[in-house]
């Protein structure tokens, strides 16, 4: 489809009306012409830019929302059926473009909340394109069924408000065919965003569960993507998320955005936490910035609750229609005290649970008979099936019986109002109403509270209409329920378990009996914080937050790595690259003097691997290596000098450095030295029982003791307690040790305190300072490690090179096990690569030793 081949046959024709402007002029999109996939194979900056002066000529940054519904309202003409577009002000979509940059351009990509004819569909999407800025996605009916009210509604919905599928009846059971369509919809929005993108230029922020597999696929297709999330409904905690069968996938497709975002911080700390007992991850705190390592990208975590329009809403108020509802319903409800609901229809807004505190409140406080009246306005039910219809039976139900028992003629308890309600008119019932009521069960954010305030603070217009004296006292009163996300921001409000009837009833009594003082200072304080904390403040908060995380993407290099959902991108160092096996050989043949290190688990043996004992094929090629005299060849390894010199037994001229470098020997039959002297090991009277008492409390701890360190592993216990008890023990340990010749560090799954000073790095250092003693300063240096510790001999090697040269060249190769971000400047993918490189270089020796012997029989015919 070329969209823009329609625009001027569009504008000849008149086929659209012109639509409702929100102020600026019409700017012309940067579209491809033939929508396609951006590919990244290359690492070339013009790779993955839209080959087109126009474009490259455009300096100006751009925005693209990502939405399951566009900001638009569309509804047919009558009598010529022709389409009429026009702004929805409640999008939070739109309402959100006031806190971005005036310069910033807006595009918006989603589906129409209508159907469109087939045949439609070009001409509808061009003028959208053209009028609107607003991409559409064309979903057909019976996909986007599945999708809506299948995937998103039965399962995800449910679930992140933690309703679990116990029977077939209680929830969604999985669906594969269901997930199927989830994931379809989302390759339609990405191949919808791929047409319009400019990858290194423009930003892109998607928004809510509709879409949270969208980030891989964006991902996959344009690596530098500058990717935010947002996320409006709750995260359920570990324990719930972890029963979806796709949990897996959602979350490492989520990882491929750059920041996401999350309403509060237990929503927050629920995905964390998931991160890290179903992928292993771990997140730290950084000057007030919260992050996770994930292939050397950094995603940022936003906690930031969306605020209100206030605009809209200060707006709304001085309307005409707003004013005169006020006046209706002051008249309507004279001398009664006003309380307020405004929800969904659904099962999670705790409509009947706030009825019955309603019924409990006036059976204990009868003298509240016939002056307090419940309005409880009811939004139809997004969602459909069993469980709305069983809500709202439920809500009849109870409304007829409180107004049949306490009711009497000219008065109901309950006035129930289930339509949609306009703006305007729910404007005013916030104004009259004494308190706000919301007991939802869970919800992500709920912005009635909000609206609310803002409602009662009202404006110079109504306080000139209907107060007697000039700047009348503003109070409010909010009862809350602690399950939504905008609670932890409304200090002020009364707190309920909305499951708790009797302390709802109660937090009602004392709502419309409080000092009228006390309510005043309340809704002072709620007013502040969310007349400054609107969607325009969240807008620009989350936004700066994606600039600050995306700004080093372009000195980057990417690497695409797995399969579907399973799909991660690697960021690199740009000089980091595979170490090639003909380019060591050839620098192998060309020195005379090397120095080769290295790591033995993870490097020459799978960390996998059940049986450590090194292969006959491993010691066969380190044999080779060491009988070469121009090499100096070093396992360096954590494990303990009585195993290593057991497993290599069979090399003897292999140099071992036991226990980090702390033990170490140049050969089978030399002595073992240690690298620092240490005169006792006394610290480990005390280390060991406080090290002890920590394993006895954590269950899947263990202490491994070497000679020169001991060891606390908690990689079996569970995840959040071992790294609490991790944490408690360090802190325990560093101040108990403080005038000790130790260092205590925490590393992956481990505490380990050890003699100060010991490293790998020392001895790297002490091998390169001796190969200089003896006259043969170091042409080929050769370090292969995978973990953190051998990060130290990269480092120490670093620092070697940038010092006063010891050989006029030197070839050196700091190598890492597996493509992940490293000091290293080479990497190899596994541990047969290592071997078949160490192969290559025992091949050149042999055929060097060949030759020479060769030549040798010649000379002596």
């Amino acid at each position: 489809m070329s969209w823009r081949s329609y625009s001027n046959l569009l504008e000849l024709t008149g086929g659209f009306p012109a639509p409702l402007s929100r102020g600026g002029s019409r700017r012309l999109p940067r579209v491809m012409t033939v929508p396609g996939i951006l590919s990244e194979t290359r690492d070339d900056d013009n790779t993955n830019s839209v080959s087109s002066d126009v474009l490259s000529s455009v300096s100006q940054e751009r925005l693209i929302i990502v939405a399951h519904i566009l900001p638009l309202n569309a509804e047919r003409w009558p009598g010529n059926r022709k389409w009429s577009f026009s702004w929805d002000e409640d999008s939070l979509s739109l309402q959100l473009k006031d806190g971005l940059p005036e310069d910033m351009e807006v595009l918006y990509v989603g589906c129409l909340n209508v159907e469109v004819d087939p045949s439609e569909q070009d001409d509808v999407a061009s003028h959208l394109l053209d009028t609107f800025n607003c991409v559409p996605a064309f979903v057909p009916p019976d996909l986007r069924s599945r999708f809506y009210h299948g995937f998103c509604k039965q399962q995800l919905w449910q679930l992140f408000h933690y309703m679990l599928p116990l029977t077939p009846d209680h929830g969604g059971r999985f669906d594969h065919f269901l997930w199927q369509a989830y994931k379809s919809v989302n390759k339609i929005f990405a191949d919808k965003v791929m047409e319009v993108i400019t990858p290194d230029d423009d930003y892109v922020w998607v928004h809510d569960y509709h879409l949270m597999v969208l980030p891989s696929f964006l991902r996959k297709r344009c690596s530098r993507v500058k990717l935010g999330f947002f996320l409006h409904s709750p995260f359920p905690s570990s324990e719930i998320y972890r029963t979806l069968p796709v949990r897996d996938e959602i979350l490492r497709a989520l990882l491929n955005a750059d920041v996401i975002g999350f309403h509060t911080f237990d929503y927050a700390r629920h995905f964390l936490s998931c991160c890290r007992r179903t992928l292993g991850l771990e997140y730290e705190s950084k000057r007030g910035y919260i992050g996770l390592e994930y292939y050397g990208r950094t995603v940022s975590i936003k906690i930031m609750p969306v605020g209100i329009h206030m605009g809209q809403i200060q707006a709304g108020l001085n309307l005409a229609d707003t004013e005169l509802r006020i006046s209706e319903l002051n008249e309507k409800y004279k001398g009664k005290t006003v309380l307020l609901g405004v929800d969904d229809m659904d099962i999670f807004k705790g409509i009947g649970l706030k009825l019955l505190a309603m019924e409990q409140f006036l059976l204990q406080h009868s003298e509240w008979k016939g002056k307090v009246v419940m309005i409880q306005i009811a939004n139809p039910a997004r969602g459909r099936g069993k469980d709305v219809q069983e809500v709202r039976t439920e809500v009849y139900t109870s409304v007829k019986r409180i107004n049949q028992l306490f009711g009497f003629e000219g008065y109901e308890p309950v006035v129930l109002i289930e339509r949609h309600v306009p703006l305007y008119e729910r404007l005013a019932f916030y104004t009259i109403a004494e308190c706000c009521i919301v007991t939802a069960v869970r919800d992500g954010m709920n912005l009635i509270p909000y609206e609310y305030i803002v409602s009662r603070q009202g404006c110079a217009k109504l306080d000139a209409s209907f107060s007697a004296i000039q700047d009348p006292v503003k109070k409010s009163m909010l009862v809350v329920s602690e399950f939504i996300g905008c609670s932890p921001s409304l200090s002020g409000a009364i707190r309920v378990n909305p499951w708790n009837i009797d302390a709802v009833a109660e937090a009602m009594e004392m709502a419309i009996t409080m000092p009228e003082a006390e309510k005043q200072m309340r809704h002072e304080k709620h007013y502040r914080y969310v007349s400054t904390h609107d969607v325009a403040y969240w807008a620009r908060s989350f936004m700066g937050d994606l600039e600050r995380t995306c700004k080093d993407h372009l000195k980057r290099r990417y690497f695409g790595i797995g399969f579907g959902l399973s799909f991660k991108v690697v960021a690199l160092d740009p000089n980091f690259r595979k170490l090639s096996p003909e380019h060591i050989a050839s620098a192998y043949r060309r020195t005379t003097s090397r120095a080769i290190l290295l790591d033995y688990d993870g490097t020459m043996m799978p960390q996998t691997s059940i049986n450590k004992t090194p292969s006959s094929e491993v010691l066969a090629v380190l044999n080779t290596l060491c009988s070469d005299p121009k090499n100096v060849v070093f396992i360096v390894s954590g494990r303990g000098r009585q195993t290593l010199s057991d497993w290599f037994s069979p090399c003897e001229c292999l140099g071992i450095a036991a226990e980090h470098g702390f033990f170490f020997r140049w050969c089978r039959s030399a002595e073992w030295e240690t690298c620092i002297p240490v005169t006792h090991f006394d610290w480990k009277q005390v280390v060991e029982p406080i090290m002890k008492l920590y394993t006895e409390s954590t269950d899947g701890s263990f202490i491994e003791a070497k000679e020169s360190a001991l060891v606390w592993h908690h990689d079996d216990a569970d995840p959040d307690f071992g790294s609490s008890q991790a944490k408690e023990l360090l802190d325990h340990l560093e101040s108990v040790l403080a005038n000790e010749p130790v260092s205590v560090k925490s590393g992956q799954q481990i505490v380990e305190v050890k003699p100060q000073g010991v490293s790998k790095g020392l001895i790297v250092e002490k091998l390169l300072s001796l190969m200089v003693q003896r006259s043969t300063p170091a042409d080929f240096i050769l370090c292969v490690g995978d973990d953190r510790s051998d990060e130290d001999m990269f480092e120490t090697i670093a620092g070697a090179m940038a010092g006063p040269p010891q050989s006029p060249i030197v070839e050196v190769f700091a190598c890492t096990v597996g493509q992940k971000p490293s000091k290293a400047r080479y990497y190899l993918a596994d541990t047969v690569e290592v071997v078949k490189m160490l192969q290559g270089l025992a091949a050149a020796s042999e055929a060097v030793t060949w030759n020479a012997t060769h030549l040798l029989l010649e000379s002596s015919r």
